[in-house]
């Protein structure tokens, strides 16, 4: 296994050879790592944490306990998964008709945060720096800095980079600005956009 020095494997940990692991990541206990997953730097698997093969994920993601990230998931830069959350990559499975070939991708973009025990029904795309609250079912795409919550989930705010809510309304205009970062938060008919200050 071709693995940089910099990264912590625990011992009960399974991490298949031909797995991809950049620097300072760390895999805790009874963590399970699939031949042909692509995990970047700075990376955090907590215990008991399954990689399916065709699995990417980038820099800086914090992934907690109990969390199988099935084959066809791609976590961008700067995802949070909090504990026991569920990927599918099935729509309508079933154990008498294999459907390997049916897998469909599911995107989570840069920053967003995936709360606990919130489901991900595959195909879905979630934006930048969305938030996905504790116990949410994705039906749907989510959009760039949305606030999604319930079952079945359903937009009801927005969330900044920092991760505080937005005080404007769904759709039409407005603006708001971050007491933490700085940056600015302009809505323009249905889409959230950020001006950062720097």
């Amino acid at each position: 296994m071709n693995i940089d020095k910099s990264v912590e494997i625990h011992p009960s940990s399974i991490v298949e050879n031909g797995v991809k692991i950049g620097s300072y990541t760390k895999v805790w206990q009874w963590v399970h790592i699939s031949k042909g997953a692509i995990i970047g730097s700075n990376c955090i698997f907590g215990q008991n944490v399954f990689v399916g093969n065709n699995v990417l994920i980038g820099n800086n993601v914090k992934i907690q306990n109990n969390v199988s990230i099935y084959d066809s998931v791609i976590l961008e830069d700067n995802v949070f998964c909090g504990p026991s959350i569920v990927f599918t990559n099935v729509i309508n499975p079933r154990s008498a008709f294999p459907k390997k070939d049916q897998y469909l991708t599911t995107l989570v973009k840069k920053g967003a945060t995936l709360g606990a025990n919130c489901t991900l029904i595959c195909g879905v795309t979630i934006g930048k720096n969305a938030f996905i609250g504790a116990g949410c079912v994705v039906t749907k795409d989510v959009k760039d800095f949305a606030l999604f919550i319930g079952n079945p989930g359903r937009h009801v705010g927005w969330m900044s980079d920092y991760g505080e809510k937005i005080n404007l309304p769904l759709d039409g205009h407005g603006s708001w600005q971050c007491n933490k970062t700085g940056n600015l938060y302009k809505l323009e008919e249905d889409k959230l956009i950020s001006i950062s200050n720097n």
